[in-house]
């Protein structure tokens, strides 16, 4: 900061407010918007820009090959497939954020549709008793791993390896004999997860509300930067992203419509992303959560109750990972020894990579689970449609997931680089 100089030699005290003012106007609006985008892109933080542009090449290769790729018939599928093991990855998301790892979650889901078949079918429990009893049993075992990782110290790897066979084979008790059990195809949850569909109508209520909740967000949070001092988006840019955001989203909710639509279970998923994204973004809890995953000595220091964290994040994704596997079960109408298996660990873990989510902890979206899986999905959808074989789709997942990790690590150290210039 220069100082100014009076006609008597002397100097004055360095004005700050105009400096500041000036800066807070270069900052702000479409101009500063656009610069500080451009400028996190230099630095190597390139959001979700890599899952984006992946997605249009994925689905321009996949509809050349095959016209009814892009189909509202086929999208309305996939959007639907996309939300069991999304909400599993959501979990995992939050759990890469504090820099540490869950290898069961494809073990948890399979346990949580095992419990709720099981009481629902055969011990006729009610409904709503079944599905708290299975979420109960996620969130146990999420605190189970934060007191290994708290108190023992084991590592939130071999702590959740150790989960994975250990709860594979609570799966199986709790199956017994039988192995597999259908559940009624008309149960409320069953309906919920193959037929319900949201009318035209509400869906494109639900954009509305969703732009109108984005322009309401972004002016909160403006305002309450504007007041302490800091850059701030102007309202024209407010609401020219509100309005980019209900035009796509009622073109996308017309074109579902011309099928059956947009399905409950997935506007389940959306919500819970939304809401994940709100805790992690806008509460005391979520900071803490990022700034653990930065340096969780450094947190420790500044007063964050590292250990608090750590259970609860655990406990959230065990639960979300329980969730996943009653829409799973609901989904297939059934729970087996398979449930859980397969490749569903891995695609939960990878949609959190793919979509963004650093490995290296402190760094990610809860937006990455929905985008990552819509990437795997699409992946999986399209070489369907071609009839080719689960070997080569394992394969181009496989290297889309290096790719996306790649490119995280690049991405790190032009951050560490742009800092120590």
């Amino acid at each position: 900061m220069t100082q100014s100089v009076a006609e008597d030699g002397v100097s004055k005290a360095p004005v700050a407010t105009d400096l500041q003012d000036e800066r807070l106007r270069q900052t702000s609006g479409m101009r500063g918007s656009l610069s500080a985008f451009i400028g996190r892109t230099k630095a190597g933080d390139l959001g979700v820009l890599p899952v984006v542009a992946g997605l249009v090449v994925i689905w321009t290769v996949f509809q050349v090959l095959n016209p009814i790729f892009l189909s509202s018939a086929n999208l309305s599928n996939l959007a639907v497939e996309c939300a069991p093991v999304g909400v599993i990855s959501l979990g995992v998301v939050a759990v890469l954020l504090i820099g540490q790892i869950d290898l069961s979650v494809g073990s948890v889901s399979g346990v949580s549709s095992a419990i709720i078949a099981v009481t629902f079918v055969n011990h006729g429990w009610p409904l709503v008793l079944s599905l708290l009893a299975a979420i109960a049993a996620g969130l146990l075992i999420g605190w189970i791993y934060g007191q290994a990782v708290n108190r023992f110290g084991v590592p939130s790897f071999v702590a959740t390896l150790a989960g994975l066979l250990g709860f594979l084979g609570l799966q199986l008790s709790v199956l017994g004999k039988v192995g597999s059990l259908n559940i009624p195809f008309d149960s409320q949850l069953v309906v919920f997860a193959q037929l319900s569909y949201l009318p035209a109508p509400v869906s494109y209520l639900f954009v509305l509300l969703a732009a109108v909740a984005l322009f309401v967000s972004g002016y909160s949070l403006a305002r309450t930067r504007r007041k302490a001092g800091l850059s701030a988006r102007s309202l024209p840019f407010l609401m020219a992203r509100s309005a980019v955001l209900f035009v796509i989203g009622i073109y996308a909710a017309w074109y579902l419509n011309q099928s059956r639509g947009v399905g409950w279970m997935f506007v389940l998923f959306v919500l819970l992303v939304v809401g994940a994204n709100y805790a992690l973004t806008r509460t005391k809890w979520g900071k803490s959560v990022f700034a653990v995953g930065g340096n969780a000595e450094a947190a420790r220091r500044a007063g964050i109750n590292v250990r608090f964290i750590n259970t609860s994040v655990f406990m959230l994704c065990s639960s979300l990972a329980a969730v996943g596997g009653i829409l799973a079960a609901a989904r297939l109408a059934s729970a087996n020894q398979s449930s859980g298996t397969g490749d569903v660990n891995l695609n939960a873990i990878a949609a959190a990579v793919i979509g963004g989510t650093s490995l290296f902890g402190g760094r990610g979206s809860a937006f990455s689970a929905l985008l990552g899986m819509v990437v795997i999905q699409s992946i999986s959808s399209g070489l369907t449609l071609l009839n080719l074989s689960s070997a080569i789709r394992f394969e181009v997942t496989g290297a889309v997931l290096l790719l996306a990790v790649a490119l995280d690590s690049v991405a790190r150290k032009s951050r560490s680089s742009h800092g120590r210039a």
